[in-house]
């Protein structure tokens, strides 16, 4: 797909201004790279008003145009099954009771809050746990609605981490961003800063920004989480995008979620592990897919999950396998979720189930002998 923007220059690719400003954002448009299914074409015409689309031309070029299933062109495009009622009856706008004490701010665990600053996204997915606040449009958080959202963590001693949400928080201004990051700074109970953005995916050329990258190293400490969620979305340019956040000293975390048609092979989320591993940034999460109205085509069962983690475990190191885990209905958080590796036999015997398979006996035996305090059991020291 590359080759249908040959003849923009190479800095204006690299420029995420050019890449926002030319986003691709009606079935006309979109219907000159891609021969639309009918089902994708009737998507555009009944989600207008309610789910909006847009894409960036980065994005878009890693579809491959011979592929219907293409993984990015079903995280990307809309089909007619987001509207379905059948599909549909079981999603609920916002299942996990995402309620505002201020407009855009949300304190559900007692230690961080979530500031919502704007309703742009380079592009919209058609998973989106979000997808409800779409349809009234882009806009972001006034000063006022910022400096209030500021003032209640300011009040509230127990907050140490304050994520910035979205939309794409990424999407504002570097002014604006400092104005939030050295406001957020001033508190001193506040620890962490963490940057939900699907910017390295989506449009990494916002790493190239040099005033982004010093603003990210003076505000320090800051956490980036971002959602790769396909091997073939960690390209050149978005490993380009994570070296020069982790030079600023930014650790890079990735929630990934389970997709049915896009990422639920065994195989493929291997892959993707394997690949973010190698470009530096650490599989945190894969969360099962959100009853969210509109998205409940790419829900998949636990077992699959389940599966998935089995898999993993044992073809890549330790440091390179998420936790599962669903985060509950009602806004009761999220709950990590395991596949059974071990059973008590009888007593202090257990049986273990190794990576490969084995069956594997293991006992825990109670010692009363104790090291004498201040000294070290032999062969331990130094010489």
């Amino acid at each position: 797909m590359r080759d249908f923007f040959n003849n923009v220059p190479e800095e204006l690719w690299l420029d995420y201004r050019w890449q926002i400003q030319h986003r691709i954002k009606d079935l006309k448009t979109i219907g000159k790279y891609l021969k639309l299914l009918p089902e994708e074409i009737e998507g555009f015409k009944e989600t207008r008003g309610r789910y909006p689309f847009a894409i960036t031309p980065y994005y878009l070029s890693l579809i491959n145009p011979e592929d219907p299933e293409d993984p990015i062109r079903l995280q990307a495009i809309p089909r007619s099954v987001e509207m379905d009622p059948e599909a549909q009856r079981d999603g609920d706008p916002n299942p996990f009771r995402e309620e505002t004490i201020l407009p855009g701010l949300t304190h559900r665990y007692p230690d961080r809050v979530l500031m919502s600053l704007t309703t742009f996204c380079p592009v919209y997915c058609r998973h989106c746990m979000r997808k409800r606040i779409f349809g009234d449009g882009e806009r972001s958080r006034t000063q006022n609605e910022i400096l209030q959202m500021l003032n209640y963590i300011k009040e509230t001693p127990s907050i140490r981490e304050v994520i910035l949400s979205g939309g794409e928080p990424l999407s504002l201004s570097n002014r604006k961003l400092e104005f939030i990051f050295s406001e957020i700074r001033k508190i001193k109970h506040v620890e962490i800063i963490r940057i939900g953005t699907r910017m390295p995916v989506l449009t990494p050329q916002r790493f190239f920004d040099k005033n982004l990258l010093e603003i990210l190293e003076r505000y320090q400490p800051i956490w980036i989480s971002t959602h790769f969620n396909h091997p073939n979305e960690v390209t050149e340019l978005a490993q380009k995008a994570v070296d020069n956040i982790l030079k600023t000293g930014t650790p890079v975390i990735n929630q990934t979620v389970l997709l049915k048609g896009v990422n639920d092979h065994p195989e493929t989320m291997l892959s993707l592990m394997k690949k973010l591993t190698t470009i530096k940034v650490k599989p945190q999460y894969i969360f099962h897919c959100d009853p969210i109205k509109g998205a409940m085509h790419f829900r998949t069962t636990l077992e699959k999950g389940l599966e998935i983690i089995s898999y993993l475990r044992g073809k890549i190191g330790g440091y390179g396998i998420p936790t599962y885990a669903v985060d509950l209905p009602g806004g009761k958080g999220k709950v990590p979720i395991l596949p059974e590796y071990f059973r008590r036999i009888s007593g202090n015997t257990y049986s273990f189930t190794t990576f490969t398979g084995e069956k594997v006996l293991y006992s825990i035996y109670e010692h009363s002998s104790q090291t004498p305090a201040g000294s070290l059991p032999r062969d331990q020291g130094f010489p």
